[in-house]
Parts: C-alpha cells; sequence; structure tokens
C-alpha cells in the first residue's frame, strides 16, 4: 500500500486477500508502506490482475499488451515482472493478431488457446473458427484443415509454366511473428534484394486508430 495522507492509505496490492482476511475476522495483516507514482500504482494493479487465476488467455494477453505500451516493457520484462515464461508471453501476444470475433469465442471458453494458435496468420481464421466449434474439431484436426487450406492457396498462386512462388525463409516468418505479437496486429514482410515491403493489417477502425497514433498522425 501507500500513504495518501496523515491516517490514510491506499492498498496497491492484495485488496482480495484483504477482503478475505475480514471475512475471517482477521483485522490486523502485516503490510508493506511503500512511495509509489501513480503510473507505479497502475503498473502494480495490472501485474495484480495478470496473475488471477480466472483470466481468459484474450484477458491475459491485453494486459501484457498494455504493460508493453504504457510502460515500455519489452517480452522479456513482461515474463520476469508476472512470473512466466517469455514463450507464454509471445504465445497469448500472438493471440491479439486474430479477429476480434475470433478473439471473442477465445474469450467465451468456446475455441481452445491451442485451436487459437493454430489460426494465427490464416486469411479465413474466422470461417475456421466457426467450422471447429460446428464439428467440434480437435487441434490436431483444426492443424490438418489449415494446412489443406493453405496448401490449396499455394497450387492456386503458383506461376504460370508450374513453377511455385519463393516462399519467405525462416528468419522472415520469426521477425514477421515478433512484429504481429509486438504491434498487436497482422504484420506481412515481403522482402527482395535490399529493399522490400511491410504490410500492417488490421480487422477494425479502433487497430487502424492505433497503427495511425503509433505513426503520430490522425486516425480516420
Amino acid at each position: 500500500m501507500r500513504e495518501l495522507g496523515p491516517e490514510k492509505y491506499q492498498i496497491v496490492a492484495g485488496e482480495r486477500r484483504w477482503r478475505a482476511c475480514q471475512k475471517a475476522g482477521i483485522h490486523e495483516v502485516p503490510v508493506a508502506v511503500r512511495d509509489l507514482s501513480d503510473a507505479e500504482v497502475l503498473e502494480i494493479a495490472i501485474i495484480e490482475n495478470i496473475q488471477r487465476q480466472d483470466l481468459t488467455a484474450i484477458e491475459e494477453a491485453v494486459g501484457f499488451k498494455q504493460l508493453m505500451n504504457e510502460f515500455g516493457h519489452t517480452q522479456e520484462a513482461v515474463a520476469d515482472v508476472v512470473g512466466k515464461r517469455r514463450s507464454h508471453v509471445t504465445n497469448l501476444l500472438r493471440l491479439l493478431t486474430l479477429p476480434e470475433k475470433v478473439q471473442t469465442l477465445v474469450g467465451e471458453g468456446l475455441l481452445t488457446m491451442g485451436h487459437a494458435r493454430t489460426l494465427i496468420g490464416s486469411d479465413d481464421a474466422l470461417e475456421f473458427a466457426r467450422r471447429i466449434i460446428k464439428e467440434g474439431l480437435s487441434v490436431r484436426q483444426t492443424e490438418a484443415l489449415v494446412s489443406d487450406a493453405k496448401g490449396g492457396k499455394q497450387k492456386r498462386q503458383a506461376r504460370p509454366g508450374g513453377s511455385s512462388s519463393r516462399g519467405k525463409d525462416a528468419d522472415t516468418i520469426a521477425l514477421e511473428k515478433d512484429l504481429s505479437a509486438a504491434m498487436g496486429l497482422k504484420v506481412s514482410i515481403d522482402h527482395e534484394g535490399e529493399g522490400g515491403n511491410v504490410v500492417l493489417s488490421y480487422t477494425t477502425l479502433d487497430q487502424l486508430d492505433e497503427i495511425c497514433s503509433k505513426l503520430g498522425v490522425c486516425g480516420m
């Protein structure tokens, strides 16, 4: 907690534990009083909220993104402060690149995190999500479904004469995933020679406004 004035304090972390003690008839508990700024109080509150046991994967991912956006934390720093592995933070942040309707299905418990991770990067994620729910597909069945769809699309996009388009190397794919996790958006990199294109894809006007804000220009 922090001191607000003479005999006046604010609980920063541990309010649920304090309320549990009150219900149990325990009216004196050990506390730590710290000199904290408003920003530090907000950061601690976000961290404590992320560590709740009843959060959905999407809610947890949103908390991670908030720590990164508002306090400049890297994924590794977020992992340290919340006591999670960096891979866990990265995987959850990637869920935020899914269309909002798919994220809602995950939040409602209709799609598992395993299903959702399989749909990341798919242009037909919502269509696949609805099919998963309707047909009760397992994660493995979903992986096969998405893989078959990608294979068919690659054949349709093959160059005349039977030669397929050049695939991206592992480093480019990894960079796309890292940028997607950091931006909370789908990011595509087309690199050729010394130059190329970086494409940010959005599914809502709110996401477009967020991109504009980060670039320092007015949104829609």
